[in-house]
């Protein structure tokens, strides 16, 4: 630090995406498609949990969360991205990147912990049916999800105050379109080797256990489901299964590689795609893959229409 310029950084810039500027336009309206998808997709699920009393069940009690969930992650860095891509100016003042880093791990983990209690959920319902009600009380649903969002509170708060901590020399150029973990820690003047530690540790609790208990959830779901001479039954499960498990390994593929795995020939360009993947792709598929192929979905999407429509004319 001594040969360092150590000037505090009261704002950073981001240099958001590497696109050409010729292709700005063609990008600009492209993202913003999906997030509005992301936004509409993920309203209409919640929007038809909460007006269809059908839907009140454990299973669309941890749907609605993970909707709201993918809403906000989504919500917290593509705004940004949208605007610094028609605006000048790319700055983002320091207490703004704090925030943005909290509130992306925040709802990142949410996502990793709701992830597990629906595939808990799945495991239940196919494997011990006669028993479903009685072990998914709704003392226990509600359970899980405020156990979901105190664990996800103190861990983006754990690495927020982490990195408050930190020096930021003269430096303060991010290679990010947001306020990334990993690329702050480049940018610190001080001993950053607390804040990786943490970094492995805590992600290997909030990541790869979630993730191990989701494959073996859904690998005790197919064995289940091969004991049963229904090929129907099986065409089924396998189609909803592998689009879960589909989105599962693209969310969980990339966060691991990007943090718990990073290497040293990772560019920026492939770090960018990788992010992209997890916070503007998984986000936008799974209103389609959790809900609007499902057939109760669609039927409450019917009564609810069938009903506005008759107070409509009424």
């Amino acid at each position: 630090m001594t040969g360092r310029n150590q000037t505090i950084v009261s704002e950073f810039i981001l240099l958001g995406l590497p696109i050409e500027p010729g292709q700005q336009n063609l990008f600009y309206a492209l993202f913003l498609l999906m997030y509005l998808t992301t936004v509409l997709g993920n309203l209409l699920i919640i929007f038809l949990i909460r007006l269809d009393s059908d839907l009140h069940t454990p299973m669309y009690l941890f749907l609605s969360n993970l909707s709201f969930s993918d809403l906000c992650f989504s919500s917290v860095t593509m705004p940004k991205l949208l605007q610094g891509m028609q605006s000048q100016d790319p700055s983002i003042p320091y207490a703004g990147c704090l925030a943005q880093m909290y509130f992306f791990l925040l709802f990142g983990d949410l996502e990793s912990f709701l992830l597990v209690a629906m595939a808990y959920d799945r495991y239940v319902a196919i494997c011990f049916p006669l028993h479903y009600t009685a072990i998914m009380s709704p003392k226990l649903c509600l359970s899980l999800v405020a156990l979901s969002w105190v664990l996800t509170m103190f861990h983006a708060l754990l690495h927020t105050l982490l990195m408050a901590r930190l020096w930021f020399c003269a430096d303060n150029v991010i290679p990010h379109f947001f306020c990334d973990m990993s690329a702050l820690l480049k940018l610190a003047c001080s001993d950053t080797r607390v804040n990786e530690l943490v970094i492995f540790v805590m992600g290997g609790l909030i990541l790869v256990i979630p993730f191990l208990l989701i494959i073996m959830s859904y690998a005790q779901i197919v064995s289940t489901i091969l004991k049963v001479p229904s090929a129907r039954g099986i065409r089924k499960a396998f189609s909803t299964c592998g689009s879960h498990l589909s989105v599962v390994s693209l969310f969980y593929g990339t966060v691991i590689g990007l943090y718990l795995c990073p290497s040293e020939n990772n560019s920026t360009i492939r770090e960018t795609v990788m992010a992209l993947m997890y916070m503007v792709v998984t986000p936008m598929l799974n209103p389609f893959i959790y809900s609007l192929r499902n057939r109760d979905m669609k039927g409450a999407l019917g009564r609810v229409f069938h009903k506005r429509k008759i107070v409509f004319f009424l």
